[in-house]
């Protein structure tokens, strides 16, 4: 909402020492969201002044009409002699007033004015149009004055009022009331403690009998409903210019004066008017509901569809106009309407703002009525309007008028006088609550402490005692709350699941990936590109009933969709090395949970019986990690060439993930979607309960991705990835120790083990160690080779045996007992054979 200050101080009584950005302050200070302070003209300057058209001649001999003026000015040009002014427009005649911008003047957008020749003239100056002035758009012509303003020569600045402050304020659902000048004018008036002229005060004249025939379907669509009509309306009068500045300063454009008067009236007082040519109605007007296949014409000439649930005012034709939203075309004003009816009415809200949304028609009147527009201000507005197309137009007002009044009166509402004083903490004096409620314009009946409070009309947000006790305090100001920090109770710190996380997090960081977060959204389409197959458990979703978006309107089972697209997203800005992962939840329903969770009501806490059915449909929401590699895994630069991420970096991704946790991880050749087969693990959990010697648990997956998912995702080539089960990690964790640092010397061993290609290095490394007894420190597995000299089919398996004691330095004996006992394990368990 557009706020002029100068109009704003027609209704309140502000001190003359307040500027606008001061105003503003104090506004912001209550709650309202003044955004901006617009100096509009605060670039005019110099000799802007009125003139009066002398003489005119025609000057030919080009290729448009040029004009030659004589202008009187008075003496602000220092002569007192008419100054001469060549001139294109040709709505203005000898003898007109008007705007003359002097040699020296600038007007908006630095547009500098001097004497120049021009046409074999010399243009001493520029009679100006209101475009080039900053006062409305109009490419008609030039301003032609309304007599009486002034002698020639006088300063045109305060006269069209070239120079104004205007407030843009973003008004919030909850206060509508703001949309308008007379809101706003509250508003101001309670925040300084000043005198309010309510625009609203206006005097009926006429009877409520005898005005144009209509009736109200049902009092749940329109509980207020007036017409007011005038006659002999002269359809080529002009808007006054006063007019016309204040709504293009509102960010109207003015159109005619019957269109003018409406749009004034609804930015002074909010309340939406709608004009009508009486000679076009039919019949009695009826504001019903549409009925099904009903069609109308609006006035930006779109046939539309109607809806059941919109309103319209129809009469013996059909439907006239969406109500609240915009006109029909056929009963709109056009240049020769003489007759004219005024229509305002209380629409309901919630109507009005789904037909808005249905018909995408968004209108000053929309937003109004969806916001809650003053119940009982219609027959004033619209008393209002007619005595401006009186005073303006040469109209007579009717006598009768239509009134129709099916409201109920609101409900008092109880409050406890310290109510305010106990929700901000800031002990009020007696007699505040009582008094800033008033200053709202509720209704107050006092029984000691107890207030019975009747909100005012133009005030339907207000609605319970927190409403109340919200306007006091804002009105008191929130400056005057104090702060006070919470005082955390002592606590145990990080939950064990909190301090897993967090490692896992900083683990991952600090070997070189980055954390994102993903929307848990997902589709279809997500599933196919990542070549699950039709009975793969991930494919069963749970589907939101009402879906940010359309085609993901599914929670995830996976989090590999959300890093993928972050991935692509990255790769497309010209980042070619990217390592992601993400610690998130995923969705799995539970077996025999209903299709649609139950909606408790929002008046009241559940009953255990609710809160079980909730917990019943929710699904399960394991925690899981997951990563993705794509480009360089080691960079290239002066020290050598780079290394390009492979299956394996993935898998020890996910080996970084375990030892974070505490946790051991076991990779196995596995062959799953999304992952290339052949290049892809299954990764284990070793297992507390078995000594870690057992197969352990499986907790996901790492590798290489499948081409075809590649494709599917655009993704750079030979993508890795890797997904594990956090809480599983978790609950198989050990108990985390510090290491015991021994200070004797390490022995260390390599062996060499020819086994069959089929036997995997991990089965050997298991075996090692499991022979090697408690001497053993550390196994490495450095070198692997195949070729002729360990046979076809086989390959040799080098590994570093690292021996320490913890209590002396072991003999040549022991390390090569314990290096015995490791080898013929391995023997044992996988066919090695000690390489000679």
């Amino acid at each position: 909402m557009r706020v002029p200050v100068s109009w704003l101080r027609e209704y309140v009584d502000l001190p003359a020492e307040l500027t606008a950005r001061d105003l503003a302050a104090g506004l912001i200070s209550v709650g309202l969201e003044v955004e901006t302070v617009d100096e509009i003209g605060a670039d005019i300057t110099g000799p802007i002044v009125l003139g009066r058209v002398r003489e005119i001649e025609e000057l030919t001999g080009f290729k448009k009409p040029i004009r030659y003026c004589r202008v009187d000015v008075g003496a602000a040009n220092g002569t007192g002699e008419p100054q001469g002014i060549v001139c294109g427009a040709r709505n203005f005649s000898e003898g007109d007033p008007v705007v003359v911008a002097l040699p020296g003047a600038t007007l908006p957008g630095g547009f500098a004015i001097s004497a120049r020749t021009t046409y074999g003239r010399v243009s001493e100056g520029m009679i100006c149009s209101a475009t080039e002035l900053g006062l409305w758009e109009d490419h008609t012509g030039i301003v032609v004055l309304p007599e009486g303003l002034g002698e020639p020569g006088a300063d045109i600045h305060d006269l069209l009022g070239l120079r104004e402050d205007v407030l843009d304020i973003a008004v919030t659902p909850d206060r509508g009331y703001t949309l308008s000048i007379r809101g706003v004018a509250r508003e101001a008036a309670a925040t300084y403690g000043v005198s309010f002229h309510d625009p609203a005060d206006v005097p009926v004249s006429g009877t409520a009998e005898g005005g144009y025939p209509a009736t109200v379907a049902d009092p749940a669509i329109c509980s207020r409903y007036v017409l007011r009509g005038v006659t002999g309306f002269d359809p080529d009068a002009e808007s006054p210019l006063w007019m016309k500045r204040r709504l293009a300063q509102t960010g109207v454009r003015p159109i005619s004066l019957a269109v003018d008067v409406t749009n004034y009236v609804l930015m002074e007082l909010g309340q939406p008017l709608h004009a009508w040519d009486r000679d076009k109605l039919r019949g009695p007007i009826e504001v019903r509901l549409a009925h099904s296949g009903e069609q109308l014409e609006t006035l930006d000439h779109v046939k539309r569809s109607l809806d059941p649930d919109d309103i319209l005012i129809t009469d013996e034709s059909g439907p006239i106009n969406i109500a609240g939203v915009m006109g029909g075309a056929t009963t709109e004003i056009d240049p020769t309407s003489t007759n004219v009816i005024i229509e305002a009415a209380h629409f309901s809200e919630t109507h009005i703002a789904r037909a808005s949304r249905r018909h995408q028609l968004s209108s000053e009147s929309s937003r109004r009525f969806e916001r809650g527009v003053d119940s009982e201000l219609q027959l004033a507005a619209a008393t209002r309007a007619v005595n401006l197309l009186a005073e303006f137009g040469g109209a007579g007002v009717e006598e009768g008028y239509t009134h129709i009044d099916l409201s109920v009166a609101r409900e008092p509402i109880t409050i406890d006088e310290r109510l305010p004083a106990r929700v901000s903490g800031v002990d009020y004096p007696a007699g505040t609550t009582v008094r800033r409620l008033r200053e709202v314009g509720c209704a107050v009946e006092e029984a000691g402490q107890t207030l019975w409070v009747t909100p005012p009309s133009w005030r339907p947000d207000i609605t319970d005692p927190n409403d109340l006790a919200e306007e006091v305090i804002r009105l008191e100001g929130y400056g005057e709350i104090p702060s006070i920090p919470p005082r955390a109770p002592a606590g145990r710190g990080l939950t064990s699941g909190q301090r897993i996380r967090r490692a896992v997090g900083r683990g991952l960081a600090g070997a070189g990936f980055i954390e994102t977060l993903s929307y848990p959204f997902v589709g279809e389409g997500h599933f196919d590109g990542l070549r699950l197959g039709p009975d793969d458990e991930r494919r069963r979703a749970v589907r939101l009933t009402n879906p940010l978006n359309d085609d993901e309107p599914l929670l995830r089972t996976t989090l590999l969709p959300g890093l993928l697209r972050t991935l692509v997203r990255n790769v497309g800005r010209g980042f070619n090395d990217v390592a992601l992962f993400e610690i998130g939840l995923v969705y799995l329903p539970k077996e025999g949970a209903p299709e649609y969770a139950p909606m408790p009501p929002v008046d009241r806490g559940p009953t255990p019986e609710e809160r079980a059915n909730l917990e019943e449909a929710l699904p399960e929401q394991p925690r899981r990690v997951a990563a993705v590699l794509a480009g360089n895994r080691e960079l290239s630069g002066w020290w050598g060439k780079g290394r390009q991420a492979t299956w394996a970096d993935a898998i020890e991704a996910a080996r970084e993930v375990g030892r974070a946790a505490g946790a051991e991880l076991r990779p196995r050749p596995a062959d799953d979607s999304p992952w290339h087969p052949g290049r892809c693990a299954a990764l284990y959990v070793v297992n507390n309960s078995d000594g870690g010697s057992g197969a352990g648990t499986l907790v996901g997956h790492a590798g290489e991705l499948h081409p075809r998912v590649i494709g599917s995702y655009g993704l750079p080539a030979r993508t890795v990835a890797m997904e594990v089960e956090l809480d599983v990690i978790e609950a198989a964790r050990t108990t985390v120790r510090a290491p015991e640092i021994s200070g004797y010397p390490v022995a260390a061993q390599d062996v060499a083990l020819v086994v069959d290609n089929s036997v995997l290095a991990a089965d050997v490394e298991e075996a090692l160690r499991s022979g090697a007894g408690d001497l053993l420190e550390s196994v490495r597995l450095f070198d692997v080779y195949t070729g002729e000299q360990v046979g076809e089919g086989r390959k040799s398996l080098a590994y570093n045996l690292r021996f320490r004691a913890g209590d002396r330095t072991l003999t040549a004996e022991e390390t090569t007992v314990a290096r015995d006992a490791a080898v013929a394990a391995a023997a044992s368990r996988t066919g090695a054979v000690l390489r000679g």
